[in-house]
């Protein structure tokens, strides 16, 4: 007994310290995104600006503009992660991330289609690509799971269904107007650029309904990793569980779409990462979105001072999580298909 309390509690402490060193690398990263830029202000003229003081110059440029990016930018990190987090360990699959099966792809494909063809405003534009996710992921579930639970059919379908959305985009693309290709542009690559609290505002209402319940189901989420006849042996709902995590990541997911476009491979890379910082010590879905806010911020960094030209935040985490997919393919390939 002794030493299971000694290995309980190192894996409890090795926890606290993989996440509180998350959320110090938020939150340095998120002090950074708002000192840095072509004129730089220092720590004590931007807490003059949080704190409500008038700052000359800070307080438009840090306030207005940097101050909404950042935020969209961890906020929108948090629920990529979260959300992938929960595909990935549900299906026990680290293929099974949105940006592969196809949820980000039919959000995009919606936000295209309303701004090219039905010239939609951008609350509408928003409102129909949230939509665009749920609906793509419940067709993806009733597809893959009306025999039982499966999860290769269910990443094989999501990945069939994300390459009919990307066609859609592709066409509607090629047919587009040119005033219209800067604003479709944002929901195929994803991008912070006129980051507002237009933006940030919803998907924070929506994270304060999203996040409890992910992190409440957090310990049926990782049963589920089991299997389903080991989940249901240890008394999980299986099938209620199940959707209501899916209902809740795809929330999540859709609208950190809406407010920032489909970031790639952030959901993808989130989880993975995350898992192996903790080890075998318990949920990875807090850890996976502070990861996922990490990478948003430090990508947006780069993306805007780091290369010489700015670029869409997509741009990055896309030369991140390329390498990282074909890594897994080829592992999966030496080790006779198990990922």
């Amino acid at each position: 007994m002794r030493i299971v309390a000694k290995a309980r509690a190192r894996r409890a402490r090795r926890r606290r310290v993989v996440t509180g060193g998350l959320l110090a690398a938020v939150l340095i990263l998120f002090a950074a995104s708002l000192m840095v830029g072509q004129t730089f202000y220092g720590p004590a003229e931007v807490w003059g600006v949080l704190t409500g003081q008038t700052v000359p110059g800070a307080s438009f440029t840090v306030g207005e503009l940097r101050l909404p990016r950042a935020t969209v930018a961890l906020l929108t990190g948090f629920c990529f992660g979260m959300g992938g987090v929960v595909f990935q360990t549900m299906l026990r699959n680290p293929l099974a991330s949105p940006d592969i099966i196809g949820v980000n792809s039919g959000a995009s494909a919606a936000a295209v289609v309303g701004i090219v063809v039905l010239s939609l405003d951008e609350t509408a534009v928003s409102f129909l690509a949230t939509v665009a996710a749920l609906a793509t992921a419940l067709t993806i579930y009733l597809l893959a799971f009306k025999d039982g639970g499966a999860s290769a059919r269910f990443i094989l379908i999501g990945i069939g269904v994300a390459a009919i959305f990307n066609s859609v985009v592709s066409y509607v693309i090629s047919r587009a107007a040119e005033w219209d290709l800067q604003a479709a542009m944002r929901w195929i690559t994803g991008n912070l650029n006129g980051s507002s609290w237009d933006q940030a505002v919803p998907l924070a209402l929506a994270m304060a309904v999203l996040v409890p319940v992910v992190l409440l189901l957090a310990r049926d989420l990782e049963l589920l990793r089991l299997g389903d006849e080991t989940a249901s042996a240890l008394g999980v709902p299986v099938e209620r569980r199940r959707v209501l995590l899916i209902v809740a990541a795809v929330g999540l997911l859709a609208f950190a779409t809406a407010a920032a476009g489909p970031i790639s491979f952030v959901a993808f890379l989130a989880g993975p990462i995350a898992a192996r910082l903790l080890g075998p010590n318990g949920s990875p879905v807090l850890p996976a979105a502070l990861f996922g806010s990490a990478l948003v911020l430090a990508a947006d960094l780069v993306a805007q001072y780091g290369l010489g030209t700015r670029l869409p935040v997509g741009v990055v985490t896309g030369v991140l999580g390329a390498p990282y997919l074909i890594f897994l393919l080829i592992r999966s390939t030496r080790s006779g298909g198990s990922l």
